[in-house]
Order: C-alpha cells, then sequence, then structure tokens
C-alpha cells in the first residue's frame, strides 16, 4: 500500500522511490572488496570489546549479594548452563562445553540486538559470513568430539540406528550422512541469518518508505508515512524477540548437536 503510495506521489515529481535491497547491508568503511573494513566487523569487534569487559568487571566485585551486574551475568550464565548445557548435553560431559555456549550466546544476543540499538542499527549476523564462521566452529567441535568419542568406524555405525531392516540401510545411511555432515551446518548457518536479514530488511522498508512518504508525499499521502514509522517501531519490539530466540536456537542446536557426538547410541 504504502509502496503504491509512493508510486504516485514520485510521479508527480517525476522522481522514484528505491527499494532497501541485499546491497544496502554492503557497507564498507575503510577500502572496498574483500579486504574492505566494513560496519558490521566492528560491530562484532566492539561486542566482543563489551562482553570482555562486562565479563571482567563484574569478576572483580564479585559479592555474596550480587549486584545487577552481577545478577545479570549470573543470570544468563545459568540460563546456558543448566538449560542449555547440563539439561541437553547431559551432566557427565557438559562442564567443557559451557564456556563456548555462553561464548556463543551472548555474542550472537548482541550482535543480533545491534539491529535495533540507535546509532548502530545493524545486526551483524544478517552479513551470510559471520553465521558460517559461528557455524563452523560448530561443525568442527561436534564432529571432532564424535569421531573421538566413538573412532572413525564406530561413527558411521552409529549414523544408522538399530533394528533398521538390512535392505534399508544403505539409504539410511546416506540421509542421516548428509544430515550430519551437510545438512545440519548448512540450515544452522541459513536459519540464523536469514531471519536477521530479513527482519532488518522489513524494518528499513518502512523507516525509509515512511520518510520518504513524510517528505516527498502530497498532505493525505502523509498519513502513510505516519503509519509506516508506527509500523516500524512496533516491529523494532518484535524483532527484539526474535533476535533474542535466534540466540537461543542457535546455541540450543548446537548443544543438540554435541549432545548426538557424546552419546554412546544414536
Amino acid at each position: 500500500m504504502s509502496a503504491v503510495l509512493a508510486s504516485g506521489a514520485l510521479a508527480a515529481d517525476g522522481g522514484g522511490f528505491v527499494t532497501p535491497g541485499p546491497v544496502d547491508f554492503w557497507q564498507p568503511l575503510i577500502g572496498n572488496g574483500d579486504y574492505a573494513l566494513t560496519r558490521p566487523a566492528i560491530v562484532l569487534v566492539l561486542s566482543v570489546g563489551v562482553l570482555a569487559w562486562f565479563f571482567v568487571s563484574v569478576g572483580r566485585r564479585l559479592s555474596l549479594v550480587p549486584g545487577k551486574s552481577q545478577f545479570v551475568a549470573e543470570g544468563v550464565y545459568g540460563l546456558v548452563r543448566n538449560s542449555l548445557a547440563r539439561d541437553i548435553i547431559g551432566s557427565k560431559d557438559f562442564l567443557k562445553f559451557v564456556p563456548m555456549l555462553l561464548t556463543m550466546f551472548l555474542m550472537i544476543l548482541l550482535n543480533n540486538l545491534a539491529g535495533v540499538i540507535p546509532f548502530v542499527q545493524f545486526p551483524s549476523f544478517s552479513r551470510i559470513g559471520f553465521p558460517i564462521a559461528l557455524t563452523l566452529v560448530v561443525y568442527v567441535v561436534y564432529q571432532t568430539v564424535a569421531f573421538r568419542r566413538k573412532g572413525f568406524l564406530g561413527y558411521m555405525k552409529s549414523l544408522v540406528p538399530p533394528g533398521v531392516p538390512g535392505w534399508l540401510r544403505p539409504l539410511m545411511f546416506l540421509l542421516e550422512f548428509i544430515t550430519y555432515f551437510i545438512s545440519r551446518p548448512v540450515s544452522l548457518a541459513l536459519r540464523l541469518f536469514g531471519n536477521m536479514f530479513a527482519g532488518h530488511l522489513l524494518l528499513l522498508i518502512f523507516t525509509v518508505g515512511g520518510e520518504y512518504l513524510l517528505l516527498h508525499g502530497a498532505p493525505a499521502i502523509k498519513v502513510s508515512g505516519v503509519i509506516s514509522f508506527a509500523f516500524a517501531i512496533v516491529m523494532s519490539f518484535f524483532e527484539v524477540l526474535v533476535e533474542f530466540l535466534q540466540a537461543y536456537i542457535f546455541t540450543l542446536l548446537a548443544a543438540l548437536y554435541i549432545a548426538g557426538a557424546v552419546a554412546d547410541e544414536h
């Protein structure tokens, strides 16, 4: 509706509204090409610094009665340690994976929330390279654990559930091999990327479209600009929920894959 009204408004002044698209997610700040220093890269580096500063400062001021910062840190740690690591991986093996899962969860969450933080407003994981890099870490960890725990032949045998008829075993092995070695990492990376990319693109469309309608539309059309801005505000709150869920789901799936690697049976 807004796009149609904008097109009509532009027809009067001979201009044209350019809809935001994938090109708007490429934001080089220094240099250009493959080695450019981009906005999401800087946001990612800053997020690592913020997380390091937060936990170091909390660690220096630990007390029996926790303050606000310590309360937040302990709450997030307890969520990842108990609900994601221990309950999924198991009480025997979970502790060694808690640092990785906690770091992963907080880094994804903070970089996702950057999409709605004023003057930043760019979720780093809407750039496909970052989810791929993080997924590679998970992939290497759970595959390494599985091979060390079960051995090569044992790992290959565990891909076929017990009780499968002999004639069906080759097909089941092929399907499970594709799942463990291809489908899992691809879907893990694309799920995070797709949600962050789509959500931020929608916010861009409503915000930029609303701005254009207010600045260039006729008086009656300016109402649509106000409605577009209202939708952008509502969607920003919804996006915060999605950003948290995506960080949680990514970490949850990483824990599930590790749990499958340390399990004795399929």
